[in-house]
């Protein structure tokens, strides 16, 4: 089943961005998100860590000088005749403050199918500037430019917001277009897409359970020493408090084992989630896996034939996403 033929663009996603300003949650964004997007579900399914990188450049009152410190540190550098020390001195006189952006990632998902792979990740920084530290020690001047731009004991200043949070667009991925375009550019499967091949034919897949709400994919696309395009993508799950882990419990077997991996399904929501957790090691090692093939080969019938068949695929040729 295909919900839409049209999904939300970048460029919709990017206006919707600068046009809504970030509260104490994100349902705003999402919300906005799901009205321009009525005909599928949209949810927000994970926020990533949060990250820092270089900011700009502001004056003792706050007022900006520049959004790139290092743009703006080369090019003050030539202005001062190239004299490390002219621009130590102005900066010092100045005491200028550089910030940085503190952010973390949304990932943004859009069901459109009943397939694994049948949905849209849409990633969408927020972000703030926060002043951070004086652009020159007071104390101790810097030995060069790159010194200026990222020292490695900075004096810090105390943190005070310099423009309010926003949103800004990162990309748009069709998971099912990339995963077909990494098959591409492969001899063999990807382990993510026998992840999300096992996935469909499992009794995970055909519960009606969507794959995204679960997990969301870390995309990376890079080109090679000689331009070759180097395409990656790896499993996350969407939360990072899962049910309760699974230790290894080779000593049991049969109605307790079957027992544990029940109570662990029935936490995560849906049925087989003990192998996937499993894959990705969130939980459940590997040993798992390999006591309850071991229950297989006694006759214990506790698994659905297609579930029975995903894990004995894999014990034959073992692979973790």
């Amino acid at each position: 089943m295909t919900m839409t033929a049209t999904i939300l663009d970048g460029q919709q996603v990017a206006r919707l961005c600068r046009e809504t300003a970030p509260g104490a949650d994100d349902s705003l964004l999402i919300e906005r998100l799901q009205q321009a997007q009525p005909d599928s579900p949209v949810q927000l399914a994970r926020v990533g860590h949060e990250w820092y990188r270089l900011g700009g450049v502001i004056d003792r009152d706050g007022k900006r000088l520049a959004h790139d410190l290092m743009e703006w540190s080369e090019r003050a550098f030539l202005e001062c005749g190239q004299n490390l020390q002219t621009l130590v001195r102005h900066c010092r006189e100045q005491r200028l403050v550089a910030t940085l952006q503190r952010g973390m990632t949304l990932y943004i998902t859009v069901r459109t199918g009943d397939r694994a792979q049948d949905f849209v990740q849409i990633e969408v920084d927020r972000t703030q500037e926060l002043a951070d530290r004086y652009v020159v020690d007071p104390q101790e001047a810097p030995g060069d430019l790159e010194e200026l731009v990222d020292p490695l004991e900075p004096a810090r200043v105390t943190p005070y917001a310099v423009a309010p949070p926003r949103y800004t667009y990162r990309r748009k991925t069709d998971v099912a277009l990339f995963l077909a375009e990494l098959a591409v550019h492969r001899a063999d499967p990807h382990p993510v897409q026998r992840f999300i091949d096992d996935w469909n034919r499992s009794s995970a897949g055909q519960s009606g359970t969507a794959f995204c709400r679960q997990w969301t994919l870390r995309l990376s696309q890079l080109v090679g020493r000689h331009n070759e395009r180097i395409m990656n993508v790896e499993v996350v799950a969407t939360s990072e408090t899962g049910p309760a882990h699974l230790n290894d419990v080779a000593p049991v077997r049969g109605k307790a084992l079957a027992s544990l991996l029940s109570r662990f399904d029935a936490d995560a929501g849906y049925p087989f989630a003990w192998f996937f957790h499993m894959l990705k090691g969130c939980g459940v090692s590997p040993h798992i896996g390999d006591a309850v093939v071991r229950d297989l080969g006694r006759d214990y019938a506790y698994l659905p034939a297609k579930d029975a068949q995903v894990l004995t695929d894999w014990a034959s040729a073992p692979y973790f996403a």
